[in-house]
């Protein structure tokens, strides 16, 4: 159970899809600091400054429309960074495999597979320690 697990985790895919979550946590708590630090203040200026720059008030009810504004602005970095850090890179690259000047993904030999198929053929035959082994049929003629 331990080693099915222990490959699990160790595949290339689970330990890139952890290093993505943790950039991101890292990456959104940056750009939200950035968005409270600098652009609520500034679209707030922008408002008319004051306690209630970018807010107004009607019937006792407040409307914080800086904050919006702010939190579109940050929306619209984000994406842009991450359509320019991630998404044209990614483009790039595929368009250059597909053009033939970068090779894909290195693919396993023959020898390699040969070795998984032995391999996964005598852990089938192990089989479980109390499972009884079947024997081949014969057929009678």
């Amino acid at each position: 159970m331990f080693r099915g697990f222990k490959d699990f985790l160790l595949r290339g895919n689970v330990v890139e899809l952890a290093v993505a979550v943790v950039i991101g946590a890292a990456f959104t708590a940056v750009v939200d600091q950035f968005a409270d630090s600098f652009l609520t203040p500034l679209v707030n200026l922008a408002g008319g400054g004051g306690q209630l720059g970018g807010a107004f008030e009607v019937d006792g009810q407040v409307f914080t429309w800086g904050a919006f504004v702010s939190q579109l602005v940050t929306f619209a970095l984000t994406a842009a960074v991450i359509y320019s850090l991630v998404v044209l890179p990614m483009k790039a690259l595929v368009e250059r495999r597909s053009r033939g000047e970068e090779p894909g993904p290195a693919q396993p030999t023959q020898v390699e597979l040969l070795a998984e198929i032995r391999d996964l053929l005598r852990a089938q035959q192990a089989g479980p320690a109390t499972g009884a082994r079947r024997e081949p049929a014969s057929g009678g003629g």
